[in-house]
């Protein structure tokens, strides 16, 4: 095998894990980037999926302040986040978006992790995507759907799931939490990197994360639906029909936002423990969705109490425990087509394309069946186009 081909591959493996629960966090001003004097050909432009829905995506960013909870992790100042809003828009308006990272973002999170000089920064930030900034919104009212990324990588790994939503007729919030990434672009030139690193290096620590995300999406919630919500578009959205997914620890999230807020009427869990337990009474008949890797099938979950194992009989509504053949954690996310597309060995044996389809068919089911009433046969069992997916009924 070709040894920088070999080189790339294992760096970007390494840019799929989260950081060690160790590794320092800090807060800093963005740091300018030297131009290179010459071309950088590690350089590859990948290009996410595009969304199949029948509408256009528009999308804006949102910076909201709780002023009345201290960042658990800062120990200081108000609790802050990063949103990014796509919504149904009229094709052809709107101008060019943000990068997939700034280059501050992207440079961190290759840093962090020692892959400087395997992955270029440029092709973090040069990726591209579909979604038109301040596109004009198609009138209607929608289903707003919550995303919550994994511990320590941003809310644009879900860029490829977040744009399948809104051109499928949703409104989609995206978040990033402060502290709980490599680093976050806020205003002012901050860069908000990993403190909760420093914290959540065990179970009680990982809770605090799901329940602080928890905390974090009632007031997003509150922010976007009471009776003077911070984004201008906040009537698009049909205040009757709000659920949420999340990656890894955001799926844990999920389930602890819904335990919590009666507004989240459905949830789905891609690949994550659930540190937040379902409460012993359930969560009211909601129905929940976990969708998990090839190696989260019954009895490997572990017996701890966040596993599915342990919490699936807890679920007292409609509820479905999905797997993907040759899957990996990451295979809900944006990495593996972008893995694809810089020509390195698969992470996985399920390609990068497919790993994309499979989450946008099976979470966009669920979505127009629990927010839409619209009943999906794919949800009921497994499909001839499909077969990949495995439903389990422990």
């Amino acid at each position: 095998m070709n040894r920088s081909r070999t080189a790339a591959s294992i760096a970007l493996l390494a840019l799929l894990l989260p950081l060690p629960l160790g590794a320092a966090g800090t807060a800093a001003a963005a740091q300018p980037v030297t131009a290179s004097a010459a071309p950088d050909s590690r350089v590859v432009l990948p290009e996410l999926p595009r969304p199949t829905g029948g509408f256009a995506v528009g999308q804006e960013t949102l910076h909201l302040v709780d002023r009345s909870r201290t960042d658990p992790w800062a120990g200081s100042g108000p609790r802050e986040l990063m949103v990014t809003m796509r919504y149904p828009a009229h094709r052809g308006t709107g101008g060019p978006v943000r990068p997939w990272l700034t280059r501050e973002e992207a440079r961190l999170l290759l840093a962090d992790r020692k892959l400087d000089q395997a992955v270029a920064v440029e092709s973090l930030v040069g990726t591209s995507a579909y979604a038109r900034s301040d596109a004009r919104p198609v009138a209607g009212r929608y289903p707003l759907i919550v995303l919550s990324p994994g511990f320590t990588v941003p809310r644009a790994t879900l860029t490829s799931l977040a744009e399948e939503l809104a051109s499928r007729g949703y409104v989609v919030a995206a978040v990033d939490h402060a502290y709980e990434t490599s680093g976050t672009a806020f205003p002012g030139g901050r860069i908000l990197t990993c403190l909760a690193c420093e914290k959540a290096d065990n179970e009680a620590g990982r809770k605090q994360v799901a329940d602080n995300r928890a905390r974090d999406v009632s007031f997003l919630l509150d922010r976007l639906t009471g009776r003077h919500p911070a984004w201008h578009n906040a009537g698009l959205i049909d205040q009757s029909r709000i659920a949420m997914a999340g990656h890894s620890i955001g799926g844990s999230a999920t389930v602890a936002a819904m335990a919590t807020d009666p507004r989240i009427r459905a949830g789905i869990d891609m690949d994550g423990g659930l540190f937040s337990p379902v409460p012993a009474g359930g969560l009211g008949g909601r129905p929940v969705m976990l969708l998990g890797a090839k190696d989260s099938r019954p009895g490997q979950t572990g017996t701890g109490e966040e596993s599915w194992d342990r919490n699936w009989k807890q679920l007292d509504g409609w509820k479905r425990w999905i797997t993907l053949d040759d899957s990996n954690h990451f295979t809900f996310t944006d990495w593996p087509t972008m893995s694809d597309q810089l020509g390195l060995p698969p992470l996985s044996p399920l390609p990068g394309a497919r790993s994309v389809d499979l989450t946008r068919r099976y979470v966009g089911a669920f979505f127009d069946q629990h927010l839409k009433g619209v009943p999906q046969p794919l949800l009921d069992g497994p499909s001839p186009g499909a077969p990949e997916v495995r439903f389990h009924t422990p």
